[in-house]
């Protein structure tokens, strides 16, 4: 299979995983005495907001505070509305009920077949492609070419 210039092909595993070469470096450990070269004040200098726990200074602090200058969110105009009462029905194509099983769709089928998830909204059928068999919709939003095209094809839609 393999030949002697060749290495032979090892498959990849959790097993024989391991970081490259070079590319672990150790953490700073700051705080170790005068020899260390990061000894005392660690780095941070002597006191300020940037010698602290927590510091506010540059590279922390809040997100979006610039400096007591008014904010970029509250400088621009707020506009339009949104309605909390907004309805998001979830769209199921009709041609997915022709690999439905049963002549019965309903809410729970269509949440058994998964052309639905649960608490997400009501499901509505809408006219994409062709349904090729007779099917009674129960309790379940339909377009008006829906309702036709399941009437014309033997079916019928309840409320």
């Amino acid at each position: 299979m393999t030949t002697k210039d060749e290495k032979p092909i090892v498959k990849l595993g959790l097993h024989n995983l391991k970081a490259a070469p070079d590319s672990h470096r150790n953490r700073k450990r700051l705080g170790r005495g005068p020899g260390s070269g990061t000894g005392k004040t660690s780095g941070k200098g002597h006191k300020g907001s940037k010698a602290r726990a927590g510091h506010h200074g540059p590279g922390g602090g809040k997100p979006h505070f610039e400096g007591g200058q008014m904010p970029l969110t509250r400088r621009l105009p707020k506009r339009g509305f949104t309605n909390p009462f907004r309805v998001e029905n979830q769209i199921v194509q009709l041609d997915a009920l022709n690999d439905m099983e049963g002549t019965e769709v309903t809410t729970e089928s269509l949440l058994a077949a998964g052309m639905i998830r649960k608490n997400k909204g009501p499901a509505k059928v809408l006219a994409s492609g062709e349904l090729t068999r007779a099917v009674t919709l129960r309790g379940i939003k339909v377009s008006a070419t829906v309702r036709d095209r399941i009437v014309a094809a033997g079916g019928r839609v309840e409320e």
